[in-house]
């Protein structure tokens, strides 16, 4: 049996065959993806913005709070130091203005000063120049009042950053109890579709909520240790400077006789005299 030769059917085979082959050498062909989607895809990453907003409303004073507690850092750190408490300079103005006896020109320098010891000198001369004739007892009292309440304003400026660290981490509980509220609720909810997208939204404010509570917390707590030592350290030299104050003015201080014999010369003495 012969085959006759057929020019059409012979061009057609090899066509046929030719693309079979490179069908086969042609690699995978990826789909094509716009430049615009890739970069959009590729920088969409989470920034520190999108994770406080995502801490829902209680990051509002959770941010608040913690810009005061910067603030208060910043302002005891320069603020309390020895140098707010007592100087070497006004120490030895006030010896050499005592030996002198010098009251009123130690009460106007203690004027122009800001510590706190020329703040106790300034209250108790001017207890002493309005009371000549007041007793040492007297006068002692009023310089350990006066000292005291110094000592205990300093106390209290360093407790602010106590109550902060306190109210931080409730404040961010608040928040955690807010967030999970919300994840449960979207278990609860009618629509499947919505509810892994409403519950991870739920967590993800509660736990943000949580980590900035404790963060404000922490540096509160931390920054009040620090300023609570340093407090106490110059509580002391504030009584050591005191003590040291009033012993120079005992031993120049003399009460007027006069005026202790007027304080003396009461109405029912006068009426004996008579």
């Amino acid at each position: 049996m012969k085959l006759k030769f057929s020019p059409l059917a012979f061009t057609a085979f090899l066509l046929s065959s030719s693309l079979a082959v490179a069908q086969v050498a042609k690699p995978a062909a990826t789909p094509l993806i716009p430049a615009g989607t890739a970069a959009e895809a590729a920088q969409r990453t989470l920034t520190l913005w999108d994770v406080l907003v995502s801490g829902g409303i209680f990051m509002i004073p959770l941010g608040i709070l913690s810009i005061f507690t910067v603030l208060l850092i910043l302002t005891f750190f320069f603020t309390i130091r020895r140098g707010s408490v007592v100087t070497p300079g006004f120490l030895q103005t006030a010896d050499a203005r005592l030996r002198k006896r010098d009251y009123l020109g130690l009460l106007s320098d203690s004027s122009r000063h800001g510590e706190m010891l020329a703040r106790v000198v300034r209250r108790t001369l001017d207890f002493v120049t309005k009371n000549s004739g007041a007793p040492i007892d007297s006068v002692r009292e009023i310089a350990e009042s006066e000292g005291i309440r110094q000592a205990a304003t300093l106390n209290q400026r360093v407790s602010y950053l106590s109550d902060m660290g306190a109210i931080a981490p409730m404040l961010g509980l608040l928040g955690t109890v807010s967030g999970m509220i919300k994840a449960f609720s979207a278990l609860a909810g009618d629509v499947a579709a919505s509810k892994p997208l409403m519950l991870a939204q739920g967590v993800s404010e509660a736990l943000v909520c949580t980590a900035a509570g404790l963060l404000v917390g922490i540096m509160a707590f931390s920054a009040y240790a620090i300023f609570r030592t340093r407090a106490g350290r110059l509580t002391a030299d504030l009584e050591a400077a005191t003590t040291q104050f009033f012993a120079t003015f005992t031993m120049t201080y003399a009460p007027s006789r006069t005026s202790a014999r007027r304080e003396l010369r009461d109405p029912m003495m006068l009426e004996e005299d008579i």
